[in-house]
C-alpha cells in the first residue's frame, strides 16, 4: 500500500483466529508461569527461580565449577543478572567466585557444600512444584511435543543456542 510520499509499505502478517489463540495462551503462560515457579520457591527455599537455576546448573558441572558467562547462559540469564545473584549467593556461602586457571580475564562460580545441600534440599520440591503447573497437564506424547515446539522457539530467540535444551 503506497504512502502519502509514494513509498510502498506493506500490511502486517495479522495472527488468524487459530494463532491468535495459541499466542494468548502462550503469553499467559510466560507471564505466570515464572511467578508461580518463583512463589514456590521463595515460600519453601527462600530462593527465586534464577537463583535456584544458578545453584542447579552448578550442581550438575563437573567439580561443581563454571565460568560466569557459561553459567549465565545455562541459567537462561545475562552476566550483569548473574553477577548481582551471585554476590547474593556468595553472601548466603552457597557459591564462591574465584578466578579462573585457565584463563586470567574470566572468573569461576563454585558450588560450595552448603549449595550443594540447599540444591538437594530444594530441588524436590521444585520438581513437584514444575510437575503439578506443567506435566500433569500433559500426557506423553504432549509433553514431548511441547520440548519440540519450545526448542522451535528457542531455536528463534537464541540462535546461538546458549539456552539448555
Amino acid at each position: 500500500m503506497p504512502t502519502t510520499d509514494g513509498a510502498a509499505t506493506s500490511e502486517p502478517r495479522w495472527l488468524d483466529a487459530g494463532e491468535r489463540a495459541a499466542w494468548l495462551s502462550l503469553a499467559g503462560v510466560i507471564t505466570l508461569l515464572p511467578g508461580a515457579l518463583d512463589a514456590q520457591l521463595q515460600r519453601d527455599a527462600g530462593l527465586s527461580h534464577f537463583e535456584y537455576m544458578v545453584l542447579a546448573m552448578l550442581s550438575e558441572r563437573p567439580d561443581r565449577t563454571a565460568r560466569m558467562s557459561e553459567l549465565a547462559a545455562l541459567a537462561n540469564g545475562s552476566l550483569s543478572r548473574l553477577s548481582h545473584v551471585a554476590r547474593r549467593l556468595e553472601d548466603q556461602g552457597y557459591l564462591v567466585r574465584e578466578a579462573c586457571a585457565d584463563d586470567r580475564r574470566a572468573t569461576n562460580a563454585v558450588l560450595t557444600d552448603a549449595g550443594w545441600d540447599k540444591v538437594v534440599a530444594t530441588a524436590p520440591g521444585h520438581v513437584a512444584a514444575v510437575r503439578r503447573l506443567v506435566f500433569d497437564a500433559l500426557g506423553p506424547e504432549q509433553a514431548e511435543q511441547l520440548r519440540h515446539i519450545g526448542g522451535r522457539i528457542l531455536d528463534r530467540v537464541d540462535p546461538g543456542g546458549s539456552c539448555p535444551t
